[in-house]
């Protein structure tokens, strides 16, 4: 073939490309045409929440999944309609959004968002004692120890556009929204991974609005707001306080909570092969033990813990978080295929450990005084004009506070992490009938395992998981609802309790009101 006829045929082919390219392109306008005169975004939730099923956690991923596949098509086919005017749009979209909200007559007044960080990055450096702890290697990550990872950042950028979306049909903010003076607050942790996190949800909700992030300690320090740690402490104190966590493992005390999780143990050593890890080998680490594990109560000091199960708590989380992080499930367990179950069974480590140290009645009521002091003020604050708060700390934080308000015992759906899923959000809701009367609601908004691994925009029938809270003593209406004042009252309650126990225990030199 000589040049010439190459050539033309070269020429030929561009034409046909720029003819397929232009087809395209009309293709696609006239779909967009289409979409302009159809409903807003409609969200339909994944999974249906009930606190009361037991089902295997793979069955709930195929639910979801197909949950998700059935909305997606419904809202492609509502959207496909050319005979729709906008305002009967608008109510089609209004009917078949699920944004999980109690029903008609109610109108949304507050939101105070108390939410744990996204996805960061464990301390699993080379020395570290995680990488002391096995003999494979972790994976790299997007962020320094301890930081915002890259999919972290995207996963609550994309939770805050959730929220945006949510808002704005329920008229609580206009589309574009920036806030007013005392309109919106956000408040973070002085941490890297809290402040972040904050940052990218604000940036996800408020995409044209530069709100400011507040934090109110020296970078990288803890805020004595979000620090869990002991204010007051005292002999008589802690030594009931002791008592509430060891009656968690019932009559063997702390060796029966750790004695709970040996198969829990023997998964996570055969995962990491942690017994022929070279810590292990030289002894700087020893091997799981369900009869070592000791809890301590230090004033000014978050609860700490020493034993095994500390140790395979940071060991459980590091796995995890790389669960989130890596794209191949199997390279996330160091080369194993595990199932739905036998990561849950890994989270529940940190499950344990969370509630072993932070919901204790008598340790949340002091560890979590000074945040539910600050929640009871940002509620009040409506009164001058608050419709939004947004406080970021940890996952010890949710625990403590939930404990605090009394929150009736619970298990997630959806989520390998069944007490307080990374990122998740305890979101108290303010809401007024047509009468006036106020309500509350409380729930946890997340996002569930697949969402976080799958880095799934929370749209098109995407939405995170929803899960009503109840608490313990006070009554629900038929929607759902607690009347405001109860939750209120209850709330103080968890304040004032931190004066209660200060003048009940106070009886030693060691105590203090910090």
């Amino acid at each position: 073939m000589n040049l010439a006829v190459r050539r033309h045929l070269f020429v030929g082919l561009i034409i046909i490309l720029a003819t397929m390219f232009a087809l395209g392109a009309c293709g696609q306008t006239t779909i967009q045409q289409q979409a302009s005169s159809s409903a807003s975004q409609q969200v339909q939730s994944v999974s249906a929440v009930s606190s009361e099923q037991d089902v295997a956690a793979s069955s709930k991923v195929d639910n979801a999944e197909a949950s998700a596949a059935t909305s997606t098509s419904e809202a492609g086919a509502a959207s496909s309609s050319s005979n729709t005017t906008p305002a009967e749009a608008d109510a089609s979209a209004a009917e078949q959004a699920d944004y999980h909200n109690p029903g008609d007559g109610y109108m949304l007044q507050q939101v105070l968002v108390l939410s744990r960080h996204n996805i960061r990055a464990p301390l699993s450096t080379n020395g570290s004692a995680l990488a002391q702890a096995t003999t494979h290697d972790w994976i790299e990550w997007t962020a320094n120890p301890s930081e915002l990872t890259l999919r972290g950042g995207a996963l609550e950028t994309t939770m805050g556009q959730y929220f945006r979306e949510w808002l704005e049909m329920e008229e609580l903010i206009p589309q574009n929204w920036d806030p007013g003076e005392n309109e919106a607050r956000f408040y973070a942790n002085a941490k890297q991974r809290t402040i972040a996190t904050a940052q990218y949800f604000s940036s996800g909700m408020l995409p044209v609005a530069n709100v400011p992030i507040e934090t109110h300690a020296e970078y990288d320090a803890m805020d004595p707001v979000f620090l869990p740690g002991f204010s007051f402490l005292s002999d008589s104190y802690e030594a009931a306080a002791s008592e509430q966590i060891a009656a968690m493992g019932g009559a063997d005390g702390m060796a029966g909570v750790a004695a709970g999780l040996q198969d829990n143990f023997e998964l996570l050593a055969n995962v990491t092969d942690y017994e022929s890890s070279p810590g292990v080998a030289s002894g700087e680490l020893a091997p799981f033990d369900t009869s070592d594990t000791q809890v301590t109560l230090e004033l000014g000091e978050e609860p700490s813990m020493t034993g095994s199960l500390k140790t395979a708590c940071s060991l459980a989380d590091a796995l995890v978080l790389q669960y989130y992080e890596a794209e191949d499930s199997s390279r996330a367990a160091f080369g194993r295929e595990l199932s739905l179950e036998e990561w849950t069974a890994i989270s529940e480590i940190k499950d344990v450990y969370g509630d072993v140290l932070f919901t204790a009645p008598l340790v949340a009521s002091n560890v979590a005084h000074p945040l539910l002091a600050e929640i009871a003020s940002e509620l009040d604050a409506h009164e001058q004009g608050r419709v939004f708060t947004f406080l970021c700390g940890h996952d010890s934080n949710l625990a403590s506070v939930l404990s605090a308000l009394g929150a009736e015992e619970y298990e997630l759906p959806d989520t390998i992490e069944k007490k307080t899923p990374i990122g998740a959000k305890l979101v108290l809701e303010r809401w007024a009938d047509e009468g006036g009367a106020q309500y509350c609601r409380l729930r946890l908004l997340y996002q569930s395992t697949e969402q976080l691994r799958n880095l799934a925009l929370l749209t098109d029938g995407v939405a995170p998981v929803s899960f009503d809270l109840s608490l313990e003593g006070i009554s629900k209406n038929t929607d759902g609802l607690y009347a405001y004042e109860d939750v209120r009252s209850r709330l103080q309650e968890a304040v004032d309790s931190y004066d209660d126990l200060v003048e009940e225990y106070g009886d030693s030199a060691l105590a203090e009101a910090a």
